[in-house]
């Protein structure tokens, strides 16, 4: 009987003071959803890691593209990093020349400047992008077939 009483004085304790376990737990590593065919060429997946609330004011998505599949022209209403966790994809600004972002690089986007991103010709990209609430996004121009194709010969060297 001492045994048992001296085991609920310990383990009540424990009962009564343990952590709360309502987390809102994401993770990055979810393939997410295969997005509408809306504002690119090719196949995509995007996971919202986390959606901008009252207490923070960014968000993060996950996206994976294909090899071979590209978004459209746009413009975030706020600055977007991009962090490359996987693959090799092309991203440029207008006014500015294409390059090669592997797995390990960040860039960062200014806002309203117009830009796009995609996997390379050969290889599937993932990356983290990083912006602000709201609706960040202005679709502006498509990006062809042809010219997707122009900017994989030019890099390809």
């Amino acid at each position: 009987m001492k045994n048992l009483i001296t085991t609920v004085l310990f383990i009540l304790p424990i009962c009564i003071f343990a952590q709360n376990t309502d987390y809102k737990v994401s993770s990055y590593k979810d393939e997410g959803f295969k997005a509408p065919n809306t504002h690119y060429i090719g196949e995509a997946w995007l996971n919202g890691v986390l959606q901008a609330d009252d207490e923070t004011d960014f968000n993060i998505t996950k996206a994976t593209f294909k090899a071979n599949s590209t978004l459209d022209w746009h413009k975030h209403s706020t600055s977007q990093i991009l962090i490359y966790v996987d693959g090799e994809g092309y991203y440029q600004e207008r006014g500015k020349d294409p390059v090669i972002l592997k797995a390990g690089d960040v860039i960062k986007c200014d806002k309203e400047t117009e830009h796009w991103h995609a996997s390379t010709k050969d290889s599937d990209v993932t990356y983290l992008a990083i912006y602000g609430g709201g609706q960040p996004t202005t679709w502006t121009e498509v990006v062809s077939q042809e010219y997707y194709d122009s900017v994989a010969d030019q890099l390809k060297d």
